[in-house]
Parts: structure tokens; sequence; C-alpha cells
């Protein structure tokens, strides 16, 4: 998957016209997440790997969450970046992506996951976080979509991504934030799922968050429109999400399995 991701990012960065359909700001954006991929995902996944052989349960938990970002993020590459060179990459790093997460579930579901973690593991405290950022973005883009549907016409940001729907929204309201609630209430109830699935989610927050201040950086430096508010508020919410992914992982009771 490495060698994938490092293929897909070197040529999205290095043969401009990759995307040469696309808007300047879909471009900008698609550009800033191949960087990220290369600087970030690349190194941490090989890194991973090899904690993981090693039997580092928290190197395993913490690929968890890359790995659903990874799902995430190459839903979009396959269904929102006009079709490419690089679409069977696309699609083999989404399946790829996929079924590994799939098998993390049904692999580590086995295990008496409950007793990975002390009596103190901030459960509760991770719970309620992922609860209210859920009802926050839930607010946030329904704030975006409903007034367009009332009026019936479409949000201003698609005629700028070139798009006939955004898939963040679509994934978030379908997908992404209804995991943040069952996970966060799971979690609140010290189920074995929450408490595994919580370092998933946090990581993948941690990287989202870190992944809109990389696009806006990126969009600033190609004279596009990218708000300051959001970089700040995503920095925050990425200091957070690290805070509080540090103090779950060290309620772990042995590192190795």
């Amino acid at each position: 998957m490495a060698i994938l991701l490092v293929i897909v990012s070197v040529v999205g960065l290095f043969f401009p016209n990759t995307y040469s359909n696309e808007t300047p700001n879909w471009t900008a954006q698609a550009v800033g997440q191949d960087m990220f991929d290369l600087l970030i995902l690349v190194p941490f996944l090989i890194v991973a790997a090899i904690f993981i052989q090693r039997k580092s349960r928290i190197a395993l938990l913490l690929w968890s969450g890359v790995i659903f970002y990874l799902i995430y993020s190459f839903v979009i590459y396959c269904f929102a970046v006009h079709f490419n060179r690089l679409f069977i990459f696309y699609c083999l790093i989404l399946g790829l992506s996929f079924y590994s997460f799939v098998y993390f579930l049904i692999s580590q579901l086995k295990e008496d996951v409950a007793e990975w973690f002390e009596e103190k593991v901030p459960a509760k405290v991770v719970g309620i976080y992922l609860i209210v950022i859920a009802c926050v973005f839930y607010m946030l883009w329904l704030s975006e979509v409903v007034p367009v549907l009332i009026a019936g016409s479409a949000p201003e940001n698609l005629f700028e991504i070139g798009l006939m729907t955004n898939p963040v929204h679509v994934l978030d309201l379908s997908i992404v934030l209804p995991g943040f609630l069952m996970v966060g209430i799971l979690l609140l109830r010290k189920e074995p799922l929450g408490l595994l699935l919580a370092p998933t989610v946090l990581v993948f927050m941690f990287l989202m968050d870190l992944t809109i201040c990389a696009l806006n950086i990126v969009m600033r430096a190609r004279g596009l429109e990218a708000g300051y508010g959001i970089s700040a508020a995503m920095g925050v919410l990425t200091l957070v999400s690290l805070i509080l992914l540090i103090r779950y992982l060290k309620s772990i009771k042995h590192n190795h399995r």
C-alpha cells in the first residue's frame, strides 16, 4: 500500500496534466493531498508495519486509523476526480484499505479487548468528545445544505470544485458522523467495539484536521481563497485529538500481544 501511495503521490505532484480536468480549487486540494500522503502517510505505514510485525498493539491501533483515513480519501479520489492514468491505482488502494480494515475488525474482535486497558482508560472523555464533534459537524454541514435545498439551488462550493455533489458532505453525513456517534455511545458504555475503535477514530480525526490545514496552505500558496479561521479551528481540533489519543494509548496495559 505504501508503494502504491508513492506512485499516486509522485505522479500527481510531478505530472501536472494528471489533474488537468479539475478546477483550480480542486487541483490545489488534490496536490495538497498528494503531498500529505507522500510526506506523512507513507513513512507512517512503513514504520507501523515494522512495529506491527514486532507485535506492537499500539502500532496496530494507530495503523487502523490510517487505513480508515485512506478509505475515506480514496473514495473521494475514485468518485470525485476525473478519470486519469491513476484510476486503477486509486481502486487498488481503496480495495486494499477497505479489506485491510475489515480484517482488522474481524481479527481483533476475537480477542478480549476490554482486558487491554486499565480501569482509568479515558473512555467517557473520548466518547463525549466524539459525540460533540459529530453534532457540531452535523450542524455545520446541514447549515450549508438545508438552506440551498429549500431555495432549490446548490451549494456555492460545488461551482468552485466543479463537482455534482460534495463528497465530503456525502461521506460525513452518511458514514463518518454516524460512526462517531456510535463509537462515542459505545465508549460511554465501555463496550469492547468502542474501546477498539476509539484510537481508529482519533487517528482519523487527527489526520483529517491536519490535512485540512495543509490543504489551506497549498490553496493560499496558489492564490486561492482559504479561510484562516478554518485553519485555526482545525489546528485546535488536531491538538485536542492528539492529546486524547496519547492519553488513551497510555492506558493500554501491555503494548505487545
